[in-house]
């Protein structure tokens, strides 16, 4: 059995990935896209205190931190602590308790992009931002709340996303943004879903979409950018793009 070892930086594998965090409801769609890439998904159940339609995301629940330590809020899915505790992870609980409504839902959703981090800085989780603090990253203050749904990480110095804020603020401090359209993602029970939300990197080449990236308008300017930073689009199934509360790389093997 190969070895595996944590991300350096969260959200940016060197090597493909051997486990991730994904929405439980889309355990059968995205079943066979793990078995062939030989990923261990972890399944992240509901939080009760949060409206449904993101009330399994992992990117609203959690945020890693690189290594084995990860923020968790003190009211996230039981079986997420436990399955994490299992698979080495240190837990570090946050103070912000979850709930339904926007922005008491938000305080982990951090878009974290090598070492800088994207957030509302007013509801960012404080134990969060004390830890990011520590680790040298800056972090960086932006109107959007759902930070992390709205941004799909390229590389450390690249990234996709429909909010114009985030686009012009990324943009001043270096990193390459490639502007989309909003929509042209489910996310049920909502208008529609995020770039970030629908994706994650699977290895340090390829970027896993939730659904076919076809579906989006901006499909071919996607595929453009990720091929200049030596990136390909996978497809976790045929279906229509979905946002699942990002795929969450966690470790890779050695």
């Amino acid at each position: 059995m190969s070895k595996e070892i944590f991300l350096d930086i969260p959200f940016i594998p060197k090597k493909p990935i051997s486990l991730a965090l994904v929405d439980s409801r889309y355990k059968a769609r995205l079943k066979s896209f793990f078995i062939k890439n030989k990923i261990l998904p972890i399944f992240v159940e509901k939080c009760t205190e949060l409206y449904p339609a993101i009330s399994c995301h992992p990117d609203i629940q959690c945020h890693p931190l690189g290594g084995n330590r990860i923020v968790i809020a003190p009211n996230a899915s039981q079986s997420l602590k436990n399955q994490l505790i299992q698979h080495n992870f240190e837990i570090i609980v946050g103070n912000t308790r979850l709930e339904s409504n926007y922005p008491n839902n938000i305080a982990y959703n951090v878009a974290r992009i090598g070492r800088y981090a994207f957030h509302n800085k007013k509801f960012t989780d404080p134990i969060l931002k004390e830890e990011l603090q520590a680790q040298g990253v800056e972090l960086i203050h932006v109107k959007q709340g759902y930070a992390k749904c709205s941004v799909a990480v390229v590389d450390q110095y690249s990234i996709i996303t429909s909010d114009k804020g985030i686009a012009k603020v990324a943009t001043e401090i270096g990193i390459k943004v490639l502007l989309i359209n909003p929509g042209f993602i489910e996310l049920p029970g909502l208008n529609y879903g995020f770039i970030g939300g629908a994706t994650g990197l699977v290895s340090q080449n390829k970027l896993a979409f939730a659904g076919n990236w076809k579906d989006h308008k901006d499909y071919k300017k996607i595929e453009i950018f990720l091929k200049e930073r030596n990136k390909t689009p996978v497809a976790a199934d045929m279906n229509p793009l979905v946002d699942v509360g990002s795929i969450i790389p966690l470790k890779q093997y050695e």
